[in-house]
């Protein structure tokens, strides 16, 4: 029996966390790692043109983006302009007739209802001809994004990352992260109160987390205080819609599958404007109608996205490296989380190319770890009339006759990387340590809740239990997809385990009577006011 102090130190060392001093910072419940937000390349500028234009009287438009990451960076900003003036207002594109990113036609709206500046958030890094109309229209811009940068970008002052001359230590904040060192620099420049950055920690933490983004570094400080600040703060709009999904506490992984969803949807299924009213209002009543919204917009979304998934596999050849599905009645708005899915089942790169109208094409894709999708397109560039994203998703609009042409040549691509790595698109079990049954203890479960928040780059660690025997199966569930039982090792040690969605898949495992390896997490379930340990199982061979 491993102690589970061991464990942990073992954990961390494989995830290069080794000195003491490192240990101590990740698993602090008050970590320090944050940086002066003046080192972003065009921030002491940005923020004194922005404070010009406020002090001028001029009117500010927030430019963002529909998904969380995008409604969060619109809430945090807002909030901090809002403590200088009341003259601003901000815009979100919609998915539908718009699509990501700036645009002219919204440029134009924007200059005629007296808007003087345009600061954009979570988008724009590459909007260069959008960014010279603006400039025509006698508009200032200033952009703030995370995006991946390609040869062209926006002219203007641009603060991101992710750009080559930037020399901020860490590279991979959400676009709310951005905006929130924005908040962080206004504060400075204007002395405000320490309170104008805390009270944004929430809803930094909620895009931070719903944009996938790494859980490390900065991030993890932004979201263990942000997650704080959600469970002990007064945000009403958090609270309500936490409730309202039926969540007690508020972990990293009730935002992922549970909150950003659920703000996700609104932009998927509606307008992101309800989303972004949803944190913007005091009105009680307002948040009340607005997570009802929400909530009924996830709901549509659920039922959209399997029935589309449903439709997706039945047209996959099975013989495509890259999956290229072109889908005409899919709802746009689901088009992205389907590509997720069906890049998990096939373990393929996958986009979903949908009708845009006018003889053009709107596509969305996913890729798996090992190949950057985003390359990958950028060196097609030629073929796409816009194109954005980053390493594992993109987006982009295509006249329709280069179709044929983007699935051959995205074939190619992967043909062409199987020569170097024929395992490429091999599925992987991996897992980070070896355990028995007898390990498996609530102190241990304990010691591994340090390690939260858990997300990217950060995930839950996986466990291998190797030669147990499944005993007392209990298949549960609709068609019976999930099961408990309890696995049992040589020395007769037990531990009790759950598979979910698997169980008629690996019911001879299950049921044969003889020894497997199981890999899986460790987790705590709670009935009747009683706590025990479990063996959450992703994997049965």
């Amino acid at each position: 029996m491993k102690k589970s102090g061991e464990i942990l130190e073992g954990i961390l060392r494989k995830r290069g966390i080794s000195s003491e001093e490192d240990i101590s910072e990740f698993l602090s419940d008050r970590p320090q790692k944050t940086y002066d937000p003046f080192l972003l390349l065009n921030m002491e500028a940005g923020v004194d043109l922005l404070l010009s234009e406020i002090n001028s009287g001029h009117r500010i438009c927030i430019y963002g983006d529909y998904d969380a990451d995008g409604v969060t960076s619109i809430c945090i900003l807002s909030h901090v302009i809002s403590m200088i003036t009341d003259n601003f207002t901000y815009y979100i594109p919609s998915r539908f007739d718009e699509g990501y990113g700036l645009n002219k036609e919204a440029i134009s709206k924007i200059k005629a209802d007296g808007t003087e500046l345009i600061i954009t958030v979570d988008c724009g890094s590459v909007s260069y001809e959008e960014v010279e109309y603006a400039k025509e229209l006698g508009l200032k811009v200033i952009v703030t994004d995370h995006h991946s940068i390609d040869d062209v970008r926006a002219d203007c002052l641009l603060i991101n990352p992710k750009q080559p001359e930037c020399r901020y230590p860490f590279k991979e904040l959400a676009g709310c992260g951005v905006a929130f060192k924005m908040v962080q620099a206004i504060c400075r420049r204007k002395g405000l109160p320490k309170s104008v950055i805390t009270d944004v920690l929430d809803l930094a933490a909620v895009g931070t987390v719903g944009d996938i983004v790494s859980l490390t570094d900065e991030n993890r400080t932004i979201v263990k205080y942000g997650l704080n600040k959600i469970n002990t703060g007064n945000r009403r709009a958090l609270k309500r819609l936490a409730e309202a999904i039926s969540l007690s506490v508020v972990t990293s992984e009730a935002i992922a599958f549970g909150i950003a969803p659920h703000i996700n949807a609104a932009g998927r299924m509606s307008t992101a404007h309800e989303a972004a009213e949803l944190f913007l209002t005091s009105d009680s009543n307002v948040i009340e109608d607005k997570v009802r919204k929400l909530v009924n917009f996830n709901k549509e979304r659920k039922k959209k996205q399997e029935e589309a998934y449903n439709r997706c596999m039945d047209m996959i050849s099975g013989n495509e490296d890259f999956i290229v599905l072109y889908m005409p009645d899919i709802h746009e708005g689901i088009a992205g989380i389907v590509a997720g899915k069906i890049k998990e089942y096939a373990n393929r790169p996958t986009v979903i190319v949908t009708p845009s109208g006018d003889g053009f094409l709107k596509g969305t894709g996913r890729s798996i770890d090992k190949i950057d999708i985003f390359s990958l397109l950028k060196k097609h560039g030629d073929l796409f009339c816009r194109f954005g994203g980053h390493r594992s998703a993109c987006g982009f609009l295509m006249a329709e006759e280069n179709l044929g042409k983007l699935k051959r040549s995205l074939n190619d691509e992967i043909r062409y990387l199987k020569r170097n790595d024929s395992r490429l698109l091999d599925k992987t079990i991996s897992w980070e340590m070896t355990i028995s049954p007898e390990d498996v203890t609530l102190q241990l479960s304990k010691m591994l809740d340090k390690m939260q928040p858990f997300g990217q780059n950060n995930p839950k660690p996986v466990f291998r239990i190797c030669g147990v025997i499944p005993s007392q199966v209990r298949f549960m569930g609709d068609n019976k997809i999930h099961a408990g039982f309890t696995a049992v090792s040589e020395n007769g040690k037990r531990v009790d385990c759950i598979i979910f969605q698997k169980a008629q898949e690996k019911k001879k495992l299950l049921t044969d009577n003889v020894p497997v390896d199981i890999i899986g997490t460790i987790s705590e379930k709670t009935w009747m006011g009683n706590t025990r340990v479990q063996f959450v199982v992703e994997e049965i061979m």
